[in-house]
């Protein structure tokens, strides 16, 4: 087994448990790629057994804390069935969901979906990469499914030094599926759709938004960067008058319409617009248009804190402008999904887009990700995910 010894000092975030090792924190050392190696402190004391990463600036990421662990198939295979049987313990109203959530799941760089009889997996560490096939068979058999399609072309990728790679991994078959949340009907498609396939991980957002639209009475709704429409179905689904859904991707607006139908809701209640969500603020101000509930749910604008300033411009322009284009009493739903934008941030930003909009509001609630994408205790960064339910000050 090779080993690799950290720098004087460097020992901390790991007696923490936390499962990152960057490449600034290593004294000596290597292994190949995905190769298991031995962490030890300055001192030689034993740390973690850890997945090496040659190209990453995050050198090593942790698969155990025990001395005694063997890092062999049974280990993966039962680090993934906890992860399964965990999902059971939470309430998911959907035949979609995450089963392995990464770091947060034990498994540094894993992600699994599952869309009803068909699981979708990203292998984006070398570890994980390195043990590709035992995982795969692994976790058809914990499922009892035959079908596994491979979504490993996030950018985060290349960062470990793996190329893209999509496809079949075990069995075939249509890759257009239809996912049942809340009662309602969506599609999806693994083989083109952002992630996995589906935000998965809004599930508990969209339900909230139904709910709070069924009991507020909005009747004029604004979905921003509404991709296929989730969160347009879940106002409709609770007693939308009217959702205007702006999203800058034809083909994602074409598949929102089609859930609009599929779900037997009148089509005179939808508009879609194909166009700049900033630019259509704008407009919408210019016009004096003002809307009840307003939907902002943007991509990823800063992935690590080094994109975090600039990011934050840009958050705080749409909250701006939605702000202004909010009624009074009326309700913002309003997201960061950066994992370099913290949660006391996003709320910082929100509140400053707020007082140039001349706007106050009350902090409804606080949201996060859907419980089956999990934050755990000693990996903080689980939290990509963040949101603000803003009631503005009649």
């Amino acid at each position: 087994m090779k080993t690799i010894r950290l720098k004087e000092g460097k020992e901390r975030s790991l007696q923490r448990r936390h499962p990152w090792i960057f490449d600034s924190a290593i004294a000596r050392g290597g292994a190949d790629p995905g190769e298991t190696v031995r962490v030890e402190s300055s001192s030689g004391q034993f740390l973690a057994w850890a997945a090496f990463s040659p190209s990453s600036r995050i050198r090593a990421r942790v698969w155990s804390f025990d001395e005694a662990q063997r890092i062999d198939a049974p280990f993966l295979i039962a680090t993934c069935d906890r992860a399964i049987r965990a999902r059971d313990r939470f309430d998911i109203q959907s035949d979609g969901r995450r089963l392995i959530h990464g770091e947060s799941d034990g498994l540094p760089g894993l992600i699994v979906d599952r869309y009803g009889d068909t699981l979708v997996a990203q292998f984006l560490g070398s570890g994980v990469e390195r043990w590709k096939g035992v995982i795969a068979d692994g976790l058809l058999r914990l499922t009892g499914l035959s079908r596994l399609y491979e979504r490993s072309d996030a950018s985060s990728r290349s960062l470990e030094g793996l190329p893209p790679v999509t496809g079949w991994l075990r069995g075939e078959g249509p890759t257009e599926l239809t996912l049942r949340e809340h009662g309602w009907s969506l599609t999806l498609d693994v083989a083109t759709g952002h992630k996995t396939g589906f935000y998965l991980d809004q599930r508990d957002s969209r339900r909230k938004f139904a709910d709070a639209t069924r009991r507020l009475g909005f009747q004029k709704v604004l979905n921003c960067y509404c991709y296929t429409g989730g969160f347009t179905v879940a106002a409709l689904a609770g007693g939308a008058g009217h959702v205007t859904s702006i999203d800058s991707s034809g083909p994602a607006l074409e598949r929102a319409a089609t859930h609009v139908r599929l779900n037997g809701f009148d089509a005179d209640r939808a508009t879609f617009l194909d166009a700049d969500v900033n630019a259509s603020l704008r407009r919408f101000i210019e016009e004096g248009r003002r809307f009840d509930a307003i939907v902002l749910d943007p991509p990823k604008l800063a992935p690590t804190a080094a994109h975090a300033e600039r990011a934050a411009r840009a958050y705080k322009d749409i909250n701006r402008l939605a702000f202004k284009l909010l009624e009074p009493g009326g309700v913002l739903f309003t997201y960061s999904c950066s994992g370099g934008i913290s949660a006391d941030l996003f709320h910082k930003i929100v509140a400053s887009a707020g007082l140039d909009a001349g706007v106050d509001g009350y902090i409804g609630e606080r949201l996060g990700g859907a419980p089956d994408h999990p934050m755990t205790i000693n990996f903080p960064e689980g939290e990509y995910l963040k949101g603000l339910v803003v009631v503005r000050k009649a």
